[in-house]
């Protein structure tokens, strides 16, 4: 993490107390958050990712932090970046609700903390080594209305993640409460089959994430066809390409699922396009 920290507008030392033991995203993971790529100092897909707190803190009917505009966060990310030299980064924007009480909270104000992470590399690149993946048994993911939002409650993507090491995988395919595949324990996923984007639909629970987004608007504007399409294990078995998506590493590549083997001519397509369209 980088030295400073941002709270409610305030820079404050990243290594002493921030918020208090009260906090409602401690005590409940009542709130939201954004992990935002920093290029070369920007902010990139900012306003997608404006849009998806809106909808998000509509649902949990959190308000806005005071002051928080989307003009404002872009020049409060740019103070952070500048003040822990750090313009190649990935941040994270909390929101979360700032009150008292219980389950039942006394009111619904919002307030915020910026955190910055530093990267390896300026720029999005595809990872050299293809993943190695399997399903995840011990869990689904319900549907409901929290399903597509980035809500602090984030134990079943904990509890994946452990699995993954404890199996010796880089990573792992979550299924919903009707067992369609719909994402991994970092990102969306998408399959490739004869040339054709297929990805699952957002009423099948999985992420309404800001690089799925701009993955698929990418591959319409080169003239790649893109469907949203539940997904099953069979897909995945007669699929070209597995590769997962997420706004922090961009493109990464399946190597392997099972017994099956994949290639990743697609996925460097694609990320070639998008390093292209951060670079504007």
């Amino acid at each position: 993490m980088g030295a400073y920290v941002n709270l409610n507008g305030k820079l404050l030392p990243a290594d002493g107390p921030v918020i208090s033991l009260d906090n409602r995203a401690f005590h409940y993971g009542d709130g939201v958050f954004e992990t935002i790529r920093i290029v070369r100092g920007r902010a990139c897909f900012l306003d997608a990712h404006w849009v998806r707190l809106m909808q998000g803190l509509k649902v949990l009917r959190i308000d806005m932090p005071k002051d928080l505009g989307q003009d404002r966060l872009e020049e409060a990310i740019t103070e952070l970046v500048e003040r822990n030299e750090m313009p190649n980064a990935r941040c994270r924007l909390t929101v979360f609700r700032d009150s008292a009480g219980y389950f039942r909270p006394e009111r619904n104000a919002g307030a915020f903390t910026l955190e910055l992470f530093p990267v390896e590399r300026d720029l999005y690149i595809l990872n050299e080594r293809g993943h190695t993946v399997d399903l995840y048994p011990e869990m689904r993911k319900p549907v409901n209305l929290l399903s597509v939002h980035k809500t602090l409650d984030s134990q079943l993507y904990v509890m994946a993640s452990l699995w993954s090491i404890e199996h010796h995988l880089d990573n792992c395919l979550l299924q919903n409460d009707r067992g369609n595949i719909i994402e991994s324990s970092s990102g969306n996923i998408f399959i490739v089959s004869n040339g054709v984007l297929y990805t699952p639909p957002l009423t099948d629970g999985c992420l309404g994430g800001i690089m799925r987004m701009q993955v698929i608007n990418i591959a319409l504007e080169n003239g790649i066809k893109v469907y949203e399409s539940s997904l099953n294990p069979q897909n995945l078995l007669v699929a070209d390409e597995l590769f997962f998506t997420n706004a922090a590493t961009g493109v990464q590549w399946v190597g392997a699922y099972r017994t099956k083997r994949y290639g990743h001519r697609m996925a460097l397509r694609l990320q070639d396009l998008l390093v292209k369209k951060v670079l504007g």
